[in-house]
């Protein structure tokens, strides 16, 4: 992807489009994760770690095809993954509290 901008001003408008796609697609999954909890029976179910190793595989690969740092994508792709299992447990502990 070769994407050429004239000016920083040029550089920080795209990066702050591409981060308002970024935080939709957030919600968007965050949703998911939210009713993942559900289909779960325990926290190891949450934390799934081949699960989340499979993910990883998944989003490393084609990110050298599309010309992103595979290293980026993956430390971004873990912490986001940890960030969301954090989310989960706590939706999962106040499903199965509140019972």
């Amino acid at each position: 992807m070769n994407v050429e901008c004239n000016s920083i001003e040029a550089v920080r408008s795209n990066i702050d489009r591409i981060d308002r796609q970024i935080v939709t697609l957030l919600a968007k999954s965050g949703t998911y994760v939210k009713q993942a909890a559900r289909f779960k029976k325990n926290t190891t179910d949450v934390k799934a770690p081949q699960r989340v190793e499979q993910v990883i595989t998944k989003v490393v690969t084609p990110s050298v095809e599309l010309g992103a740092n595979p290293t980026v994508t993956e430390q971004v792709y873990r912490s986001m993954i940890a960030s969301f299992i954090n989310a989960e447990l706590a939706e999962h502990a106040a499903m199965y509290n509140s019972k």
